[in-house]
């Protein structure tokens, strides 16, 4: 029996789509389970005008969040920047951030998340919580 090789290649139209109402849409391009043994999640995400990933942390893993399209209004703690096309950040585990989609055209862009094994949960929310929700109006 052969066993199968370590790498992936993954068109398009391979990925893992994960619908996540309202105005989001990840594309799942490397992950565990996916993947046959991986330290890496790599998604490419939509959101419509108006949509955002709100402020949430991942206790154990750094972020790479890199623009591909649109214009997104992000936030690291307590600090707001514009990112557009070719932009970046890199965000520590355990930081605080949002991403907000400003623009009048849907942002697209990617993000690169390590370790992807790890206890507990991936991601936490706190945009209800003081003081995030009073951060944007």
């Amino acid at each position: 029996m052969t066993k199968a090789p370590a790498w992936r290649f993954v068109s398009f139209n391979e990925a893992e789509v994960e619908q996540v109402p309202p105005g989001k849409v990840h594309h799942w391009y490397n992950k565990p389970g996916l993947v046959a043994d991986t330290d890496l999640m790599f998604v490419r995400a939509h959101l419509d005008p108006g949509q955002s990933h709100g402020f949430h942390f991942h206790p154990k893993m750094e972020e790479i969040l890199y623009i591909l399209s649109g214009t997104a209004e992000q936030w690291v703690e307590k600090e707001k920047k514009i990112l557009k096309e070719g932009d970046m950040l890199y965000v520590p585990a355990g930081v605080i951030h949002g991403t907000y989609n400003i623009g009048d055209d849907k942002l697209a862009f990617l993000a690169i998340l390590s370790p992807a094994k790890s206890e507990g949960p991936v991601t936490i929310e706190v945009g209800q919580d003081e003081p995030w929700k009073s951060l944007r109006p």
